[in-house]
């Protein structure tokens, strides 16, 4: 793949001044007709060799544009409280809104080619990692965002030259570390895994342009111009409605026999209650507070039918734990703000570190339930975000997160008792709202979305536990008891 940008492109002084200015002209019109458009984002991915000019190709981009309105992202090391979570959390939290322009100088393909070269990793990490980036590009892509990859190439010999170069002068030999010569001796390594990495990654959402960057000018004009073209041609583009891309759900599907099935009546004595209520809530107490569980973490979803009880089963799971070690994120409509983004940005800024609880009240199960009964989401977004939830929920997983997944089912003729009753205290008017008695009448829709969510999303790393919640005794304990269970089997 790098062939072509090691043939020494050059343009000339002459060629630069006289396109300069009408490059500068076309990619700040460009960038604001994105803004006032504000139907995607724009991030545009900028690597390479080191010497190869990004730097200074960054700087340009933000000098011809607005940098009011781009959103540049050096990313180096992690922190630490980036190093307790999965790797893409930091990618996803500096993610541009719709209408902006973001540009990142190192992204998620850094840390992967480095790890291979310097076989701190093997091929099937390496492979892991590509499909986790390919899967993450395929979503942005399919959420509406324009990703621009730039791969700024130097032969051996003109990286050798440039760092001589740069460390004669006195001007530029503080950007020549003992790093870019540790990483020079490993070119050749580097080359074949980058391209290995280059050519898996280099598909129709997110196709790579690998730049000769051994002439400022050349570098500099031909980022400009296939930025400025992708931007374009995206904004003359006609809005097409998506295509499923997702695996069918067979028509009339039976699953709905699963909810159907449920023992919805299962109950507890009070006695019995609250004698498991504080068995389990001790229990969990100590798991949680366990020299293994420090480089865990736990997340809760919570999710059921309206009425079902989330609210109280979460209190009583939040009243054996210590206040500073949890957080409740109470999932609505989407704000504004969450809105410009992908639907799955706002849980990724959620994600615990080490030793944290995380429990959500709703979650991303919204885009397969709300969201699809209420025509909230087309089809080809809530068929994928199945495929999608999964590969999600894996990569939290895989950096140490406990997770349990609650589904709570009542019956219809509860449900109404419990409706009323809400209506009838004053004090709980405030939990039942027209909405809720307008959901109620989509129950079948629900059942049906509930059954395929489950059907769709219940893996073998992160499986649902159905909870039977007419009775709220038996409930709450259920979840409890699964909690301290997922608990005591993982640390």
């Amino acid at each position: 793949m790098f062939e072509s940008a090691e043939l020494g492109h050059r343009t000339s002084k002459a060629a630069y001044e006289a396109e300069v200015p009408r490059l500068r002209e076309a990619l700040l019109d460009a960038q604001y007709d994105v803004a006032a458009a504000g139907r995607f984002p724009v991030l545009a991915i900028i690597s390479g060799v080191e010497g190869a000019g990004k730097g200074e190709t960054v700087q340009r981009l933000n000098e011809w544009m607005d940098p009011r309105h781009i959103r540049t992202h050096g990313f180096i090391a992690p922190s630490s409280e980036e190093a307790e979570r999965p790797p893409m959390y930091r990618f996803w939290r500096a993610l541009p809104p719709r209408g902006r322009i973001g540009i990142f100088f190192g992204s998620w393909y850094t840390m992967p080619i480095l790890e291979r070269a310097f076989n701190r990793i093997d091929d099937p990490d390496l492979d892991r990692a590509v499909n986790e980036i390919r899967h993450l590009e395929r979503m942005l892509y399919n959420e509406g965002m324009l990703m621009v990859k730039f791969w700024f190439h130097l032969s051996k010999e003109t990286e050798r030259e440039r760092l001589r170069e740069l460390e004669k002068s006195p001007r530029t030999r503080w950007r020549v570390t003992k790093r870019d010569w540790a990483l020079f001796k490993r070119y050749d390594k580097l080359r074949e895994v980058s391209e290995h990495v280059l050519r898996e990654t280099s598909t129709f959402e997110a196709p790579w342009i690998v730049v000769d960057g051994s002439d400022r000018r050349y570098r500099e004009l031909t980022t400009g111009r296939v930025l400025l073209e992708a931007m374009r041609r995206r904004l003359d583009a006609p809005e097409t409605a998506p295509s499923v891309t997702a695996a069918p759900i067979a028509p009339q599907m039976d699953n709905v026999v699963l909810l159907r099935n449920l023992d919805v009546d299962r109950s507890l004595d009070k006695k019995t209650y609250g004698e498991q209520l504080e068995k389990y809530q001790g229990r969990l107490s100590l798991l949680v507070r366990s020299r293994a569980f420090r480089r865990r973490s736990l997340v809760l979803v919570f999710e059921g039918t309206d009425a079902a009880g989330k609210g109280g089963a979460i209190r009583r799971v939040t009243g054996a734990l210590d206040p500073r070690n949890y957080r409740i994120v109470p999932v609505a409509a989407p704000s504004d703000e969450e809105r410009a983004q992908a639907y799955l940005w706002r849980f990724w800024r959620h994600a615990p570190g080490q030793g944290e609880i995380v429990i959500f009240d709703r979650s991303w199960y919204g885009r397969v339930l709300v969201e699809r009964v209420e025509d909230l989401a087309n089809e080809a977004d809530w068929m994928r975000a199945y495929d999608e939830i999964n590969e999600f929920e894996e990569q939290w997983l895989r950096n140490g997160a406990i997770l349990c997944k609650f589904w709570l089912q009542i019956g219809r003729d509860e449900q109404l008792r419990r409706f009323k009753h809400r209506e009838q205290t004053r004090f709980k008017r405030f939990k039942i709202t027209q909405e809720d008695w307008r959901n109620r009448k989509k129950w079948a829709a629900y059942e049906q979305a509930v059954a395929d969510m489950v059907d769709r999303t219940s893996t073998e790393i992160a499986p649902w536990t159905l909870v039977e919640a007419n009775d709220k005794h038996f409930a709450r304990v259920k979840v409890l008891r699964t909690i301290c269970r997922a608990l005591k089997n993982a640390v």
